[in-house]
């Protein structure tokens, strides 16, 4: 089933007087269930196009829609729900917030939807139970590594089952013994509670662990090995 799809897609920003081109009539789909990278290298439009399809910034032009639903036509209030229902984020510098504790952090996404104390509680540490992060309940970003920290960001991405995670250069600050074993968590992610993953990333693990891969240049797909 089709969860995300592009139209047309254009991004452009000013320079002076003269447009800059981050994306240039992009188009393609995502099923539902998939784990996907977009790859490219750095000025690509890799992290602009993760950025649009998950309503963090407009087009310049085109379309995206989810479910069929065009973002296009969503006010800012629609859009913040749709983030906070159903996409969770996983950033490069991980945006834990750093006053409060790992069980903190990953309750909050929670706390924003309106569940109740006990029950945001109990999930939170069962999910951190389930990413082998228990220990960490206590502890605040700063007491904790970067994988672990990105555990942490994992966590709070998928705690309310979110449809789509969107993962923006994951693996850039892990060694790469961890980053294997963050991917292969979020593979179990996918497989297990049917969460579409889209990366993106020049990380050659993220590129062998993903089950299709889409290639940017200059702001344009130039190859896609699953085009569906």
């Amino acid at each position: 089933m089709e969860l995300i799809r592009t139209e047309d897609l254009e991004k452009t920003y000013q320079d002076h007087t003269i447009p800059v081109y981050a994306l240039r009539g992009v188009t393609f789909s995502v099923g539902s269930g998939e784990f996907l990278a977009i790859a490219g290298p750095s000025g690509s439009g890799k992290t602009t196009l993760l950025n649009l399809i998950g309503a963090l910034d407009r087009p310049s032009s085109g379309n995206i829609y989810i479910e069929n639903h065009s973002l296009r036509d969503l006010d800012k209030k629609s859009l913040s729900a749709l983030r906070l229902n159903r996409i969770g984020f996983i950033f490069q510098a991980y945006n834990l917030i750093p006053v409060l504790t790992a069980l903190e952090n990953i309750e909050f996404k929670l706390m924003l939807l309106g569940v109740p104390t006990k029950e945001r509680r109990e999930r939170a540490l069962r999910l951190m139970g389930e990413l082998g992060i228990a220990g960490l309940a206590d502890k605040r970003p700063n007491e904790m590594s970067g994988g672990q920290q990105q555990r942490v960001a994992v966590a709070r991405a998928i705690v309310n089952l979110p449809q789509i995670v969107l993962a923006d250069e994951p693996t850039a600050n892990l060694d790469s013994v961890t980053a294997h074993a963050l991917l292969d968590l979020m593979l179990a992610m996918n497989e297990e509670r049917g969460i579409t993953f889209v990366f993106s990333s020049h990380d050659r693990q993220v590129l062998e662990h993903a089950k299709r891969v889409v290639i940017l240049h200059d702001g344009q797909i130039v190859e896609d090995n699953g085009k569906r």
